[in-house]
C-alpha cells in the first residue's frame, strides 16, 4: 500500500509539473495573446467601454435585476469573483515574490493583461452555448461549449470530472485550512471550533443553491474588496516614500534581477516569469474554465455584455488586489526577510502598525476571501456534476449528496494536514485548463463574430449603452 501511495504521488508530481509547467503557462498566456491580436487588443481599445458597461450598469441597477429562476449579471460576476479572489491574492502573491523576487509581480501583470481576453472569450462562449435545465435555469461553462460548440462530448465530460474533483481541494479543504490556521495563529481559536462555524455558515448558504450563493456573494465581495484595499492603502501611505522606488524595482527586477536586487542569489529572469505567470493565472483563473460556469447563470441576453465583466473581473483581481498585496510586501522591505508564503504577508501587514494589528486585520480579510472561494467553488462543482448526470434521473440526488459531502469536507479541511490534498487538487485544477483551452482556441472564431456583431449593433443604437 505504501509503495502504491508513493507511486501515485510521484505520478501526480510529474503531471503537476506539466500542467503548471512552462509549456502550459505559455499556452495559457498564448491564448490571451491570440484573442488580443484577433480582436485588435479589445481590452485596450474598449477598456473604458468595458468599465462603463459594467460599473455603470451596477449603478443604474440594470445588471442587478434577476428573474424568478436566474441570477443577475452582477450576481454572476460576484459569484465568479468570490471564487477567484481568495488565498491566491494573499498567499499566492507572497509565494511569487519569495521564489521569483519582486520582478514576478511585473509578469503577473502581463498574465493579467492577456488573461482579460481569455476570460472574456470563455464567458462569451459560456453564454453562447448554454442550456436551460429542467428547473428552467441557465447552465453553462466549458463542458457545454465543448459539447455544443465543438461537438466533443468526451472532452466535455473530462473537464466536468476534473472540475468536480478539484472543488474538494482548492475550492474547499485548502481554503478552510487557511482560515482555521490564520484564526488560530491570530486569535488563538481552536481549529475544530473554526471548522464547525465554517460548516454551519457554508451549509446555510450552499444548500439553498445558486440564488442563495449569489445573494451572499453580491454583498460579501464588494465589502471584502473594499476592506482589503483600504487596509493596504493605509500601509502604503505609511510607506509612501518607498512607493515609486518599489515600482521601479519591480520593473527592473523583471528583466535584470541580479542587478536590480544587488546580486541576490536565487533570482533569475526565468524564475520571475514562471512564478509571476503561474501565480497570476492561479489568482485570476483566466483559462481554467471555472468562472464561466457562474457567468452562464446570468439572465444577461448578450454574450459580449456579460463577457465585459470578465475583463473587469481580472482587472480587479490581479491589477488591483494582487498589486496592493505586492506593493505592501515590497514597500515595507520584508520581502528580503526569511519569511515565506502567508508569514511573509502577515509580516508585511504588521510593519509600521502597533503590535499585531495589521496581521489580525489581514486574518479577517483572508477569512472573507477564503470563505467566499468556498461558496463559489461549491457552485462550480455542483454544475459540473449536474452535467455529468444530466441525462439520468439521479441528477437531483447526486447534487444533494455532493452538497452534503462538500460541507463535511470543510470540517476535514479545517482540522487536517493538507499537503497531499493540495498537491492533488492543484493538479486537477491545472488539468481543467487543457480541455477548456482547446475549446476556447477552436471556437475563437465564434468569439470574434459575437464581438463584431455586438459592437456593430451597439454603434447602430440597437443596444442600449
Amino acid at each position: 500500500m505504501q509503495d502504491f501511495l508513493e507511486g501515485f504521488l510521484d505520478a501526480n508530481k510529474a503531471v503537476n509539473g506539466f500542467v503548471w509547467g512552462p509549456v502550459m503557462l505559455v499556452v495559457l498566456v498564448g491564448t490571451g495573446v491570440y484573442l488580443s491580436v484577433r480582436t485588435g487588443f479589445f481590452q485596450v481599445r474598449r477598456f473604458g467601454f468595458a468599465m462603463r458597461n459594467t460599473i455603470g450598469r451596477v449603478l443604474t441597477r440594470r445588471s442587478r435585476q434577476a428573474d424568478s429562476e436566474n441570477i443577475s449579471g452582477f450576481q454572476a460576476v460576484s459569484t465568479a469573483l468570490a471564487s477567484t479572489v481568495g488565498t491566491g491574492n494573499v498567499v499566492g502573491v507572497a509565494t511569487a515574490i519569495s521564489l521569483g523576487g519582486p520582478g514576478a509581480v511585473f509578469w503577473m501583470w502581463i498574465s493579467a493583461f492577456f488573461g482579460m481576453m481569455t476570460k472574456y472569450g470563455e464567458i462569451v462562449l459560456a453564454l453562447k452555448y448554454r442550456e436551460v435545465n429542467a428547473e428552467g435555469r441557465y447552465v453553462g461553462g466549458p463542458m457545454y461549449y465543448i459539447a455544443n460548440g465543438l461537438k466533443q462530448p468526451w472532452l466535455a465530460y473530462l473537464f466536468a470530472i476534473f472540475a468536480t474533483l478539484a472543488t474538494f481541494g482548492i475550492g474547499n479543504m485548502t481554503q478552510a485550512n487557511s482560515i482555521a490556521g490564520a484564526v488560530e495563529s491570530s486569535f488563538g481559536v481552536d481549529r475544530l471550533i473554526t471548522g464547525i462555524v465554517l460548516v454551519v455558515l457554508t451549509a446555510v448558504v450552499i444548500l439553498g443553491g445558486i440564488k442563495s450563493i449569489a445573494r451572499v456573494t453580491e454583498k460579501l465581495v464588494p465589502f471584502m474588496a473594499v476592506f482589503f484595499i483600504a487596509m493596504s492603502i493605509v500601509l502604503l501611505v505609511l510607506n509612501a516614500s518607498e512607493l515609486i522606488p518599489s515600482l521601479v524595482l519591480i520593473v527592473e527586477a523583471a528583466f535584470n534581477p541580479s542587478s536590480a536586487l544587488g546580486g541576490a542569489a536565487g533570482y533569475t529572469i526565468a524564475n520571475a516569469i514562471r512564478m509571476g505567470i503561474a501565480r497570476g493565472v492561479f489568482s485570476n483563473e483566466a483559462g481554467l474554465g471555472s468562472a464561466p460556469i457562474a457567468h452562464a447563470a446570468a439572465n444577461t441576453r448578450e454574450p459580449v455584455e456579460q463577457g465585459l465583466w470578465g475583463i473587469f473581473e481580472v482587472f480587479v483581481d490581479t491589477i488591483v488586489i494582487c498589486t496592493m498585496t505586492a506593493l505592501v510586501i515590497v514597500t515595507t522591505g520584508v520581502w528580503r526577510s526569511e519569511h515565506e508564503g502567508p508569514a511573509l504577508t502577515i509580516a508585511a501587514f504588521n510593519h509600521g502598525l502597533p503590535g499585531t494589528a495589521g496581521g489580525m486585520a489581514l486574518t479577517v480579510g483572508l477569512a472573507m476571501f477564503a470563505y467566499s472561494t468556498i461558496l463559489g467553488w461549491s457552485y462550480y462543482g455542483e454544475k459540473s456534476l449536474e452535467f455529468l448526470f444530466r441525462r439520468t434521473s439521479q441528477v437531483k440526488t447526486a447534487i444533494w449528496i455532493y452538497r452534503v459531502v462538500f460541507v463535511a469536507a470543510v470540517l476535514a479541511g479545517s482540522v487536517g494536514s493538507l499537503k497531499v490534498v493540495w498537491d492533488i487538487a492543484d493538479t486537477l485544477n491545472g488539468l481543467m485548463a487543457i480541455p477548456n483551452l482547446i475549446g476556447v482556441l477552436l471556437l475563437s472564431g465564434v468569439v470574434i463574430r459575437e464581438t463584431k456583431s455586438y459592437l456593430q449593433r451597439h454603434a447602430a443604437g440597437e443596444i442600449e449603452d
